[in-house]
């Protein structure tokens, strides 16, 4: 089986060949397995990766607490279904938040936000597979709420998420990669005059066609440590 170290490399080389910008692309590593004990978090550490992604409040902080001494190196990014009551919790560190899918939580973080004295990145999710068992907001949806979402100041929309659709045709997979890249290049032109950044958008499975599409973030869990 091969190490994290070797896992972080092939990854790396992969962002090289695949990327239509390999130096925009930021790696993070999904932490939510238990076999990611303190070792595992130390080896990426060596290995450069300091975002690592969670998608449970509860695993995030005890991930973080096996690191306080790292806490200020680290970049934690949220990035699964975040419930409502579940904000406070994290709002004080949080990187950045990749699931931004309707506005009651936008309004949330953004309260919270402020009640902290910061500005929190995020990323909205929206969901081009139409799978129900997805989150996210549909297309015509996220644009009617736009308007809206765009007035809350605290926090500063640093681009789209999206999650492929479950299926094994690769073409319905970059279909989907590239459908959200055009609807970023359409919000850049439209409302946010070249702001929005980034792309989060491929997993351990499909990461090599999304940066062929423009990913900027790759989210990666099982590769590095299978």
């Amino acid at each position: 089986m091969a190490t994290i170290t070797e896992r972080v490399k092939e990854i790396k080389d992969d962002i090289e060949k695949h990327s239509i910008y390999p130096e925009k692309v930021k790696l993070v590593a999904v932490t939510k397995y238990p076999i990611v004990d303190k070792p595992k978090l130390e080896e990426l550490m060596t290995n450069g990766i300091f975002d690592f992604g969670e998608n449970r409040v509860q695993v995030l902080e005890a991930k973080r607490e096996l690191l306080e001494e790292k806490k200020n190196d680290i970049n934690w990014n949220f990035i699964g279904n975040l419930q409502k009551n579940k904000v406070k919790y994290i709002i004080d560190y949080v990187h950045m938040i990749h699931s931004i899918n309707r506005m009651s939580l936008a309004e949330e973080v953004d309260k919270r936000a402020r009640g902290a004295g910061k500005i929190v990145d995020v990323l909205i999710e929206i969901n081009l597979s139409g799978e129900e068992s997805k989150e996210g907001y549909n297309e015509q949806e996220f644009y009617k709420e736009l308007p809206k979402l765009m007035k809350l100041e605290n926090i500063k929309i640093k681009g789209l998420m999206t999650m492929a659709p479950n299926v094994d045709d690769e073409e319905k997979i970059r279909a989907s990669f590239r459908k959200l890249k055009e609807i970023k290049d359409d919000l850049n032109e439209k409302y946010f005059k070249g702001t929005l950044s980034e792309l989060s958008m491929g997993m351990s499975h499909d990461y090599k066609i999304a940066l062929e599409e423009g990913a900027t973030i790759i989210r990666v869990g099982s590769k590095l440590y299978s």
